[in-house]
């Protein structure tokens, strides 16, 4: 029997993808479950696997090249005897299928050889992650019983958790254990190459920057407004200065700030839905990164209004270095409810976001710099201030929704950041 390998949809919005290498070479005998083709998405390197044994029989896609979501990328062969017959079969007529036939799931094999009434033999899988799929051999859940709360239907780590009847004090997240790492990088948004080009010359986008192109694109087709405020940031500092020491990063606290405060807001982190508005059940906070090789990607901080600081800035750690890797799960950069974008470390004082499709704001952070100000008695002073600027979508947050919610953001780190600690 002889089976093809399709590419498959990755996430939603993925249309193609890229080879970005093959694990595996004609002639290898592979086994049910094991890697053979490693294929770039919109924004993460994935493995997919085989649900057969047999031989790698010929490949119609080769490393670099992209193909269509639902086309033939390789043939596996069950038997050696078999290997001849794929490769007579490897034509561009029986190279490709259409999408309708492919399962949405980054580990998808179908079959296709003949039936013994002519028909052909297709095989629908479970869309299960890979770290889900570990999940579940160690913890001995049957994948097939479970209902995937993921993109698609996907089933994702914290579906087989639930499954095991794992509980903890309060619902919060796993959280990855502390990894060795460079200090890391700030979050921001860049221009979209990096590619070292030489004047005149004409540089295609990648996949993640084409990506990133699909979804401004979808943006601007949303009715956005912007509200400012100022933040006064000396006890925020302060806390930073305190804790700096035990891994806290500036980014979890201003995440923690944020989720903390949209726990008041319910309507800010929900967004718009064919004339409906989504109340999120959690508060996802998305965080825009640089891409070393052009474009950006927003990891998640899940649930992080409920997600202790220290455990919050070794995840934050984490999903940086994985997300510069191309090593994310899809629902690690497409489950935010809101984003924060900050350019502030480039000395940017204010700057307008351009908001995320499917979800409702995002707040773009400025520089804190120190100020002259009036005290409540008439004093002068300095004290460090910053600016930030929030992007709505009118279609459900009006002006002052949006400015309620910043005036509680300021309090909160101004009189009561040490609460973030708790």
């Amino acid at each position: 029997m002889i089976h093809e390998v399709f590419m498959p949809a990755l996430s939603s919005t993925m249309t193609e993808g890229k080879i970005v290498s093959w694990v595996k070479s004609p002639g290898d005998k592979v086994e049910k479950g094991e890697t053979v083709v490693v294929v770039e998405s919109d924004k993460a390197d994935m493995d997919v696997e085989t649900f057969y044994e047999g031989y790698i029989a010929t490949i119609l896609v080769e490393s670099g090249a992209t193909a269509p979501v639902g086309s033939a990328i390789a043939l596996i062969a069950e038997t050696e005897a078999e290997i001849a017959i794929a490769k007579q079969q490897a034509t561009p007529s029986n190279a490709t299928t259409s999408p309708g036939q492919v399962a949405d799931i980054a580990s998808t094999v179908v079959s296709s050889a003949p039936s013994q009434n002519g028909s052909k033999v297709e095989e629908t899988r479970i869309m299960v992650s890979p770290r889900a799929r570990k999940l579940a051999k160690e913890m001995k859940v049957d994948l097939s019983s479970l209902t995937g709360s993921g993109p698609g239907g996907r089933i994702v780590a914290e579906d087989v958790e639930a499954a095991a009847n794992i509980s903890t004090p309060t619902p919060t997240p796993v959280v990855p254990p502390p990894v060795v790492s460079p200090p890391p990088v700030p979050a921001q948004q860049v221009a979209p190459s990096t590619v070292a080009a030489t004047p005149g010359q004409v540089v295609p986008m990648n996949t993640l920057q084409n990506a990133v192109v699909r979804n401004m694109m979808a943006s601007l087709q949303v009715p956005t407004f912007h509200v400012g405020y100022t933040i006064t940031t000396e006890g925020l500092d302060a806390l930073y200065k305190q804790i700096k020491s035990k891994g806290v990063t500036m980014t979890a606290l201003l995440a923690k700030a944020v989720a903390v405060t949209l726990q008041k807001h319910p309507l800010v982190n929900a967004s718009y839905s064919e004339q409906k508005i989504v109340y999120h059940p959690n508060i996802n906070i998305a965080v825009a990164v640089a891409m070393d090789d052009g474009g950006l990607i927003t990891p998640v901080l899940q649930n992080a209004d409920k997600v202790d600081i220290y455990s919050l800035s070794r995840n934050w750690k984490s999903l940086v270095e994985r997300a510069r890797a191309k090593q994310l799960q899809p629902e690690e950069y497409n489950s935010g409810t809101f984003t924060l974008s900050n350019l502030g470390m480039f000395g940017v004082d204010r700057f307008d976001a351009i908001l995320p499709p499917g979800q409702g704001s995002i707040l773009a952070i400025g520089a804190a710099r120190n100020q002259v100000v009036a005290s409540p008695d008439g004093l002068l002073g300095v004290k460090p201030q910053m600016q930030v600027n929030i992007t709505c979508d009118h279609r459900i947050i009006y002006g002052a929704t949006a400015a309620a919610f910043l005036k509680d953001l300021a309090k909160l780190i101004e009189t009561n950041a040490q609460s973030l600690t708790l």
